[in-house]
C-alpha cells in the first residue's frame, strides 16, 4: 500500500523502494544466515545503505537460467567475474551492496549450478557503468555491474551452494507483487490526473467530462484499477498468510501492469495535445509504464508461469 501511494507521486522513487526490499532485503531475510542479517539487512531496514539484486544479463534476461557470470573458490575467497545490465540501485551515493546470482558448476542433468553471493560495493574487482539514460523511471538509478576477479569471504554465500536459482524464483514472487502494487499506484495518477482535467477543460460549451466518449474511459480505467489493485491486495495476502501465492503474484503484475500501460495511453488521449507536452504530468506517467510490463519478468514470461500453474 505504502508502494502504491509513493508511485502514485513518482514511479522512480517507488521502483528504488520496490527494488531494495522485495529483492536484496527479502533474499537476506529469507535465505541469510543470522550474522548475514545483522551485517546487512539491519542497516538495509535503517535506511543507512541501499541494496540492489544483480540478476540480468545481456545473454541472460527472461532465460535467467543461462547466467554466464561465474563464481570460483579458491583458497577461502569467492573470485566472481561477469557482468550484469539494468541493475537498480547499483550506484548511488548510499549503495551498499548488491545480490549477484554467478554459475559454481554443472548439475547431474547438465544445466548449470547457480548460487548467489553478496557482494559490497567497495569490493575491489566490481565496478559499476555510467546510469543508463532511459525513457522512463529517470531518477531512478540503473546500471551495468562489472566483476573482474571480484574477491569475497567464503560466508558472502548466500544460502546453500546450488540454490541460487530457486532462491530468486522465489524472490521474484514477492517482487511481482510490489510491481502490481507499483503499477497501480502510477495507473491510479492516470485517473486521477484525467479526471481532473475532463471536469475543466471545456469544449462545446460543457466539461469533456460529460462527453459520453470521455466519460467511458474514465469508468473503464477506474474498474480496471480496482480489479487490479484487489488483485494484488489477494497475492499479499496469501503470502502474509503462509498459502501458495505464485500465481495469484503472477496474474497481479500481469494484469496490473499492463492496466497501468492501458490508463497511461488513455490518459494522454483525455489530455489531447496537452498530453504530448512535459508540462503535464500524464506525459512522465505515459514513459514511465511501458517497463512495468517488462522488469520483473515480462508479461509473455508472466503467461507462461501462469499456464504452468493451470497445469498447461
Amino acid at each position: 500500500i505504502a508502494l502504491e501511494e509513493i508511485s502514485k507521486a513518482d514511479a522512480s522513487v517507488g521502483i528504488t523502494m520496490s527494488a531494495h526490499v522485495s529483492l536484496p532485503c527479502s533474499a537476506l531475510y529469507d535465505f541469510g544466515t543470522e550474522e548475514q542479517k545483522q551485517k546487512w539487512l539491519v542497516p538495509l531496514a535503517q535506511g543507512k545503505i541501499l541494496g540492489s539484486f544483480g540478476l540480468t544479463e545481456p545473454s541472460a534476461g527472461s532465460d535467467a537460467g543461462a547466467t554466464q557470470t561465474t563464481a570460483e573458490l579458491i583458497d577461502d575467497q569467492w573470485v566472481i567475474n561477469g557482468s550484469k545490465c539494468f541493475i537498480t540501485n547499483s550506484g548511488t551515493d548510499i549503495s551498499g551492496l548488491v545480490i549477484v546470482t554467478a554459475v559454481t558448476g554443472k548439475r547431474e542433468d547438465g544445466r548449470s549450478e547457480i548460487s548467489n553471493f553478496i557482494i559490497p560495493r567497495e569490493t575491489e574487482g566490481y565496478s559499476q557503468g555510467p546510469k543508463y539514460v532511459k525513457m522512463g523511471w529517470r531518477a531512478a538509478d540503473t546500471r551495468e555491474l562489472i566483476f573482474s576477479d571480484c574477491k569475497i569471504p567464503k560466508e558472502n554465500l548466500l544460502g546453500d551452494l546450488g540454490a541460487g536459482f530457486r532462491q530468486f524464483l522465489h524472490v521474484l514472487n514477492s517482487a511481482r507483487i510490489s510491481m502490481a502494487a507499483l503499477s497501480v499506484g502510477t495507473a491510479q495518477a492516470c485517473l486521477d490526473a484525467s479526471l481532473k482535467y475532463a471536469k475543466e477543460r471545456i469544449q462545446f460549451g460543457r466539461p469533456i467530462s460529460k462527453f459520453q466518449a470521455i466519460s467511458f474511459k474514465l469508468a473503464d480505467m477506474a474498474t480496471e484499477i480496482e480489479l487490479a489493485r484487489l488483485m494484488y491486495y489477494k497475492a499479499a495476502w496469501l503470502k502474509d498468510n503462509g498459502k501458495p501465492y505464485t500465481k495469484e503474484a503472477t496474474m497481479a503484475k500481469l494484469f496490473a501492469s499492463e492496466i497501468s500501460v492501458k490508463c497511461a495511453n488513455e490518459a494522454v488521449q483525455i489530455h489531447g495535445g496537452y498530453g504530448f507536452m512535459n508540462d503535464f504530468d500524464v506525459s512522465r506517467y505515459y514513459r514511465d509504464v511501458k517497463i512495468n510490463t517488462i522488469g520483473e519478468g515480462t508479461s509473455e514470461i508472466q503467461r507462461i508461469v501462469i499456464a504452468r500453474q493451470l497445469g498447461c
